[in-house]
């Protein structure tokens, strides 16, 4: 019997626990962008390609937790992140391993921070930061601060539409 409520229990946390990211997932709101960690990204994009939109993060970023009170609730940029890239949560501490393209990625001590995120960041570790990534995983840029809606629009369509193919960003923001 303590079997049964141990496997339900363990079952419980894995569904609720470890799925709060995945694309589609039942409980986010459908006003939501679909976050999802960056392994679920690149399985999707290995399948039906799209940029990818990356959240850098950490637990006490206080600007981190304004954004996704504020800017990631505005219902613009969930529905331009959500229909046109796939949206990734990563947290810049964390210590699971990430494995992307043959490389392991771990927990760094000296940086603080994952090898993935000191990597997508150019070891320039501030809080929030943002990475686009294109189709076949080449970085576009990388972003550090708070954005607002009115600030993060621009740059979203600038690389979801891709315009930054045949117009530089000084001209695209005129």
């Amino acid at each position: 019997m303590l079997s049964r409520i141990l496997f339900a229990l363990s079952l419980l946390w894995f569904v609720t626990g470890s799925s709060c990211f995945a694309q589609g997932d039942k409980t986010t709101p459908a006003n939501s962008i679909q976050w999802m960690s960056f392994e679920q990204a690149v399985a999707l994009n290995d399948q039906a390609p799209r940029k990818i939109f990356i959240d850098v993060y950490t637990a006490w970023c206080g600007w981190c937790k304004k954004m996704d009170a504020s800017t990631f609730k505005d219902s613009t940029i969930v529905n331009y992140i959500n229909g046109n890239y796939y949206a990734v949560k990563l947290d810049a501490e964390t210590k699971d391993t990430i494995r992307f393209r043959d490389k392991v990625f771990v927990f760094k001590p000296e940086f603080k921070a994952n090898e993935l995120a000191v990597s997508l960041l150019n070891g320039k570790m501030g809080y929030p930061s943002f990475v686009v990534m294109d189709e076949r995983y080449s970085l576009l840029t990388p972003l550090s601060g708070f954005h607002s809606t009115a600030d993060l629009m621009p740059v979203l369509t600038y690389f979801g539409s891709n315009t930054y193919q045949t117009v530089k960003w000084e001209d695209y923001k005129k």
